[in-house]
């Protein structure tokens, strides 16, 4: 039971099925154990772990096995198969030099709903010839766990590549709705400027550009970072996680932007009451504001800043005046650590949370 538990613990792939080979021959009390994980073709062994082996034997052996001989008789007939004496089959390759002997055999196909994803290998039963029936049932029941947890990790990682791919697809529309045509822009106005014969509107179109080439810069960056979120879990990551996970709320994806070292620049416990800040503005927004458009900026130098700015019907409470329960722990986080916190509305509709604190 502690071995099929920990299918549920947050524990990497090969860690989790050396355990459960380690319980398998304790279980069965077999003094070597393997198990050995299928490509995804199902041809060949890609992953081969070994429990009972020291580091030096495994060393003096050589290369993991192929998946030939009685491992690549599992392979192809995924049946359970229990000898006691594993060098007298006629599929057997013999062993490799400096391989310790091996007589009684057990191996298992390991399963999930139909499928084979690898197989479990238990030799030289302690204090018998052979293994049992009893022996038999007890590691199928561990083959199965081991099983289920391959099928999870190859589940999670196709969606985290389809999930990758999205937010790519994603980050080239806006690349190209918002960089390219904002480039675009600040050309023609550039090329407009060489017409004009009066210094001052000439200077006027160049500062603009100036500032829209800046604005592109930041958008650029965002994107560069977003594409390489996937390999972090720092606050970048979790404000995009979060801002994803609330659009279907919002029925608009926030248009999120950072400024300044996000990831390096920003302490844990800091990070943590932002992202909280930044769930409740975004929900706020989603039951209120009915807005159209959501922007989230976080910027960091001396202090960490988030601001939520929507197009919606605004606030017509005042933050002195009022106050639910949202607003009154958003300020609290900020005073906690020393910072400050507002909301107003802003000209043309909408409103703007602001949520600042030393870093």
């Amino acid at each position: 039971m502690d071995a099929v538990l920990m299918i549920e613990a947050d524990v990497e792939l090969p860690v989790l099925l050396r355990h459960l080979v380690e319980e398998a021959c304790s279980l069965v009390d077999a003094r070597y154990g393997a198990l050995g994980v299928l490509n995804e073709t199902r041809t060949g062994l890609e992953q081969f772990l070994t429990v009972g082996l020291s580091d030096e034997e495994e060393l003096r052996i050589g290369p993991r096995p192929a998946g030939r001989g009685v491992l690549g008789l599992l392979i192809t007939d995924p049946e359970p198969l229990r000898l006691d004496d594993l060098v007298e089959h006629p599929e057997s390759y013999g062993f490799p030099e400096h391989h310790p002997l091996m007589k009684s055999f057990l191996g298992l196909p390991v399963r999930s709903r139909g499928a084979v994803y690898g197989n479990l290998y238990l030799t030289e039963k302690r204090g018998a010839d052979e293994f049992s029936d009893e022996d038999v049932a007890m590691a199928e029941a561990l083959a199965l766990a081991a099983g289920i947890a391959i099928e999870n990790t190859r589940l999670h990682d196709r969606v985290r590549i389809l999930s990758v791919l999205d937010d790519r697809d994603r980050i080239a529309r806006d690349l190209h709705d918002r960089v390219i045509q904002r480039i675009f822009a600040v050309g023609m106005t550039l090329e407009g400027a060489t017409r004009l014969e009066e210094l001052a509107p000439v200077l006027e179109r160049v500062n603009k550009a100036i500032d829209d080439l800046d604005t592109t810069i930041t958008e650029i960056r965002t994107a560069i970072f977003e594409l390489d979120s996937s390999t972090r879990r720092g606050l970048r990551h979790g404000v995009l996680e979060l801002t994803a996970e609330l659009s279907p709320l919002l029925g608009v994806r926030p248009d999120v932007t950072f400024v300044g070292p996000i990831d390096a620049g920003v302490p844990p416990h800091v990070a943590d009451h932002l992202l909280a800040v930044l769930r409740e503005a975004l929900t706020n927004a989603a039951k209120h504001a009915q807005a159209t458009t959501v922007s989230v900026i976080v910027t960091v130098a001396d202090e960490v800043t988030l601001e939520v700015i929507d197009d919606g019907t605004g606030t017509e409470t005042p933050l002195a005046a009022g106050s639910g329960m949202g607003l009154a722990n958003m300020r609290s986080r900020a005073e906690k650590l020393g910072g400050t916190f507002e909301m107003h509305n802003v000209p043309g509709g909408g409103a703007r949370v602001a949520w600042r604190v030393p870093v």
